[in-house]
């Protein structure tokens, strides 16, 4: 099926899977959206062609006269990509047609791939949310990690799209990613075994708090039928009473416009606008919600800087529009709208038009959206995988038992100190990890306790009690 697309995509994000890229929003016509703005190619604007024959005369000498033979079709589409370089706008991309084919195919219900979201920010490959319970997150892959190498090989020089051809692949493959975290010197290698990626986007639950009902839904991202699970989870949790809710886009990289605006619909009265639009020329267009009641419980939302998007999208509204507060981290910051248009042969441009500004009309681009009541994680969270080829062991003194020794401390044993040196009282520490893990009691840090370690780290990452800024936004709601 033909899908065009406008799309409000994580810096050029693209979603690592076996289908291609993922688009961020979208509208349901590629020449213009759900309330008139965009390209009108029927009545084309005028352009001087003045210049073009230099490029006419390039391209014949080139063809024509270059040492070795040359595709016609290599010299358009590198023209292309010329002339998009030249915009200095990562965001803003040339698809040819078997790229734009998996931009599409991405956008069913499941995919392969690592589950992580991957774009490019100042040249950079970097991940900007690894997908819940996915093999990146399972991994240790974390938002803001800078891709360096894939199997080996660089990315340095490639584009968005070559990067994640070189990591996307089959179910049961493994990829290995080299990437530099900030905070450590040395760059970390991450093996990543893909798997079939569901996409199931909205998780509810509700919590118990003093005797209050406090729902929750986690949106991980915004598919074409996140709102409609939304809408039916929500009716769920308002059946059994609610005194509270608490809404959860940390790490939602993004999604369909048309699910963030429904969503919004249930939740925001029509008082000020959803979000805004604002072409080239400075002309904004508002986008108003039709609710005209707000909800009798108070709202809360949850954001990180893998939140981005329509998530922002989200948070924006709850905050400047609803007057709800957000909790915990500032966002990615992505705040630009882009076009792919289609070229007749099933290639695409995937243009930046507009600019989409919050409520209030800021323009949260390369900054986020400041938290209303900003929230850490336990150190815990801020933990790396360890590098273990070699064991580590007593005296040594680098970056992986550092990495260990953090995640010992996060975990409830005491490693003594956490600058990088194995003393006495971290291998007392390690000791102490693995009788309670049953396995060899040695002392030494083996691929085998690593691993083991970096469960342990996950563990407690899920549990609820640890999780800071949920529990900041549960006791907000029951005061």
């Amino acid at each position: 099926m033909k899908r065009n697309w406008i799309a409000i995509m994580m810096t050029g994000s693209l979603l690592i899977g076996a289908g291609g890229t993922y688009a961020g929003m979208q509208w349901a016509d590629s020449n213009k959206n759900n309330s008139g703005v965009g390209i009108n190619q029927s009545e084309p604007q005028v352009i001087s062609t003045e210049g073009l024959e230099k490029v006419e005369q390039a391209y014949s000498l080139i063809l024509s006269n270059y040492v070795e033979e040359v595709e016609q079709e290599k010299l358009i589409e590198g023209a292309i990509q010329g002339m998009l370089t030249t915009l200095e706008d990562p965001y803003s991309v040339y698809m040819d047609a078997e790229t734009a084919k998996q931009f599409n195919e991405t956008l069913e219900s499941s995919f392969e791939g690592i589950g992580a979201e991957v774009s490019m920010v100042d040249n950079k490959i970097v991940i900007v949310s690894p997908f819940k319970d996915s093999p990146a997150e399972k991994a240790g892959l974390k938002p803001n990690d800078q891709i360096l190498k894939v199997d080996g090989e660089s990315v340095e020089g490639l584009d968005l799209y070559e990067a994640t051809m070189k990591i996307r692949g089959e179910k049961g493959t493994a990829v290995e990613l080299e990437i530099q975290r900030q905070g450590l010197q040395e760059p970390l290698k991450v093996k990543v075994k893909r798997d079939e990626i569901p996409q199931i986007t909205v998780y509810a639950d509700m919590k118990q708090q003093t005797g209050e009902n406090i729902g929750y839904l986690e949106i991980t991202s915004f598919s074409e039928d996140t709102a409609k699970e939304f809408k039916s989870e929500l009716s769920k949790l308002e059946d059994q009473g609610l005194d509270g809710l608490i809404i959860d886009v940390r790490g939602n990289p993004g999604g369909f416009l048309s699910s963030v605006q429904e969503i919004l619909k249930e939740l925001v009265t029509g008082e000020k606008p959803i979000y805004q639009i604002q072409e080239r020329n400075g002309e904004k267009t508002r986008y108003f919600s039709s609710l005209k009641k707000a909800k009798e419980y108070p709202i809360t939302v949850l954001t990180d800087k893998g939140s981005a998007s329509a998530s922002e999208i989200l948070a924006g509204a709850l905050k400047e529009a609803g007057g709800y507060p957000v909790i915990g981290e500032k966002t990615f910051g992505k705040g630009t709208v882009q076009q792919a248009v289609p070229m007749g042969d099933g290639s695409n441009i995937k243009l930046t038009l507009f600019k989409w500004l919050t409520p209030e009309g800021n323009w949260i681009h390369q900054n986020g959206i400041e938290p209303s009541v900003p929230v850490e994680q336990p150190s815990i969270y801020h933990t790396h995988p360890i590098q273990a080829e070699q064991p580590l062991k007593k005296d040594m003194n680098n970056e992986q038992v550092k990495n260990a020794q953090e995640i010992l401390s996060g975990i409830g044993y005491a490693p003594g100190r956490t600058d990088g040196y194995f003393s006495d009282q971290t291998e007392m520490a390690v000791k102490a990890f693995q009788r309670k893990r049953k396995m060899d009691v040695t002392g030494i840090i083996d691929p085998k306790t690593a691993t083991a370690l970096e469960e342990a780290a996950r563990e407690e990452m899920k549990k609820e009690e640890n999780d800071a800024q949920l529990q900041t936004a549960v006791k907000l709601l029951v005061r």
